[in-house]
Parts: structure tokens; C-alpha cells; sequence
């Protein structure tokens, strides 16, 4: 059964996720930023509102030094970060969606099978139902996406797959997410510059910058901090038939908040989805759950 750890945080966080897809389209859509300066105003946000966060609830011991970043979470968090502005470029919000957690998932079950976790047949029946819910929601009857952008979406999502997996066993998790979102900020500040050596149009309005600022400093950082913790007490497998509910927020926040047309499927596919969502989570696993604090994470790649 979820842990309580997990049924409050993990909320939070999806919430976050998906709210990340809508500032980056009202950003991007509307001509307010660039691609590569939203990339490097959201890391450089999230890596300035974390560090002092980390200092006053995570305090190093007496004598302790700051947690050093880890270039392969660092990479990963930049990887996802640039991929995933690029390709809202060119996608809509719910197929991006569908794309990036579709790779994400596809990530972290593969790891998690790598190591030795087997679902149980509750969680086979429930992970089926998410992904086949995703596929009524968005498959029938839309084209196909951009080649481009897809394939920068599913490097977004691989990229956030793995950075997640990185970050399970982490016992510092504003800490280790502070530090993170530093040393992708380093590589984030490149971008602008190397975008504007291709050729791309750099452009910078003051509606642009607060959006970037508000999807690093709280959809991303603090949204981060909140995903850290519930990885805390979820398998790999579990976080991700988890995380497939975020396309379906993405989805009903798109009619809400930005005026597109409802469709019919909607509402079933939403049904199908999230109960498919609750009954892989609410089935008790019988394989290894995800490490605690002071145990050793599972193989990195």
C-alpha cells in the first residue's frame, strides 16, 4: 500500500509537473521567450530559490561541507529541461505530454525490471489500463506529431526518467536538488548564446522572464524537492504508473486555463487512466521496494 510520505507528496508534485507544460506554452506560443533563454531563466530560477531553501531546512553538521553536485544528475536535469522547451516549439501540450511520460515510464519500468522488480498482476492490469486510457485520449483521430519535436520530448523524458531514478536515494533531497539545478544552470547559461550562434532569434520579454522564473523557482524547484520526497517511499515501477496521471492534468488544465475545446474523450479516458493509476498503487508489491535513507540505490545508467 502507498505510504503516507508518498500520498502527500506525490500529488504536489504532478500538479507541478503538469503546470511546468503550461507555462512553457503560454511562454513559448505567445512569442514572449525564447526556447533557450526559458531554458536557462528556469535553471538559473530553480538553482537561485533552492539554494537558501536547502541551507535553512537541510543544514550541513558542523564542520560538513555543501552536497556537491552529481554531473550525471546535473546532465540528466539539463537534458530534460532544454529537450523539453525546444519541443513545445513544435508539439501541442497534450501530445508533448503523452510523448514525454510515455518515455518516462518506459525508462523507469525498464530499470526497475533490470534490477529485479516484478509487478504483481493488480499492478500489470492497472499500468495497462493508464496506457491504454492515453491512448483513447490522445491516438484516435489526431495526426501525427512533428518528427522533431517528438523526438526532443522523448529525450525529455528519458532524460527526466533517469534523473529520477538518480534522485531515490538521496536522504538530502533540497540539498541534492539545489546542487542539481546549479550545475545545470552552468550548462543553461550556454544555451542563448549557442542558440544565437545557429541562427535563432533571441527574445526576452518581461512576461517571458516571470513565466520562466515561476516554472523553475516553483513548478520545477520546488516541485523537484516535493518529487525527491515521494520517490522516498515508491518503486521504480509504482513512480512510474504514477507519473502517467500528469498527461491527463496537462489535458484538463489545457481546457481550463487556456481555452481549448473539450473533447469527448476526455472524461472516460481520465476515469480509465486514474483508476488504472490507483489500482497499480494500491496493490501491495511483493518484489523490493524502493530503498530507504542510509541504503544503496539501485544501479544508475
Amino acid at each position: 500500500m502507498i505510504q503516507p510520505r508518498a500520498a502527500l507528496w506525490t500529488p504536489l508534485a504532478l500538479v507541478a509537473f503538469a503546470t511546468n507544460s503550461w507555462l512553457c506554452r503560454f511562454a513559448l506560443r505567445g512569442g514572449a521567450i525564447d526556447a533557450a533563454s526559458f531554458t536557462a531563466l528556469r535553471l538559473l530560477a530553480g538553482a537561485v530559490i533552492l539554494w537558501p531553501l536547502a541551507r535553512a531546512l537541510e543544514p550541513v553538521d558542523a564542520g560538513g561541507a555543501a552536497r556537491p553536485s552529481r554531473l550525471p544528475s546535473a546532465l540528466a536535469l539539463f537534458g530534460y529541461a532544454v529537450a523539453f522547451s525546444f519541443a513545445y516549439l513544435s508539439l501541442d501540450t497534450g501530445i508533448g505530454a503523452l510523448i514525454a511520460f510515455g518515455a518516462v515510464q518506459t525508462t523507469m519500468i525498464g530499470v526497475g525490471l533490470a534490477t529485479g522488480e516484478r509487478p504483481g498482476p493488480r499492478q500489470w492490469v492497472g499500468l495497462l489500463a493508464a496506457v491504454g486510457g492515453l491512448v483513447y485520449l490522445v491516438a484516435p483521430g489526431s495526426t501525427a506529431p512533428p518528427a522533431a519535436g517528438a523526438a526532443l520530448m522523448a529525450v525529455a523524458g528519458i532524460s527526466w526518467g533517469v534523473y529520477s531514478l538518480l534522485g531515490r536515494g538521496e536522504t538530502r533531497p533540497i540539498a541534492s536538488t539545489a546542487a542539481n539545478f546549479a550545475g545545470a544552470a552552468v550548462a543553461g547559461l550556454a544555451c542563448p548564446p549557442l542558440a544565437w550562434l545557429a541562427g535563432a532569434s533571441l527574445h526576452v520579454t518581461p512576461r517571458g522572464a516571470l513565466l520562466a522564473v515561476a516554472s523553475g523557482a516553483v513548478t520545477s524547484g520546488l516541485g523537484y524537492v516535493a518529487w525527491y520526497a515521494a520517490l522516498r517511499s515508491l518503486s521504480a515501477t509504482t513512480a512510474a504508473i504514477v507519473q502517467l496521471a500528469t498527461p491527463v492534468l496537462v489535458a484538463t488544465g489545457g481546457v481550463l486555463f487556456l481555452g481549448e475545446q473539450p473533447s469527448a474523450r476526455l472524461v472516460p479516458a481520465s476515469a480509465v487512466i486514474l483508476g488504472g493509476v490507483a489500482l497499480a498503487v494500491g496493490a501491495r508489491r511483493r518484489g523490493r521496494t524502493a530503498p530507504g535513507p542510509g541504503t544503496t540505490p539501485p544501479p544508475r545508467s
